[in-house]
């Protein structure tokens, strides 16, 4: 697997695999991509983890709001993802928050 960090209001867009765009009609599928239940907090800004196949190379994202898209750039284009080692590296060196919803499923 591998991950990326995506702010709130943002999307993801195109997605590229080792043979180029992403094609549904090729994959017969959507690439997997998942947004964990873990977000760091930068800046005020909440930053959500994602999941993403190992297929998966490069992943356009865009802003979901007119009102996001007209104060930033228009798209972005993630080319580097993360492996574990790398967000929990990051996890660990970030102010992180841990909010829980149901810790029956954390001390199980």
């Amino acid at each position: 697997m591998k991950y990326f960090f995506l702010s709130e209001g943002w999307a993801v867009a195109r997605v590229w695999a080792s043979d180029g765009l992403w094609q549904i009609t090729a994959w017969r599928r959507q690439p997997d991509i998942q947004r964990m239940n873990i977000c760091l907090v930068e800046q005020n800004e909440l930053l959500w983890l994602y999941r993403v196949e190992e297929a998966v190379l490069t992943v356009e994202v865009k802003p979901t709001t007119p009102v996001i898209a007209s104060q930033t750039i228009g798209q972005v284009v993630l080319k580097r993802l993360m492996s574990a080692e790398q967000v929990i590296e990051r996890l660990g060196t970030a102010e992180t928050k841990c909010q829980l919803q149901n810790i029956q499923l954390v001390v199980q």
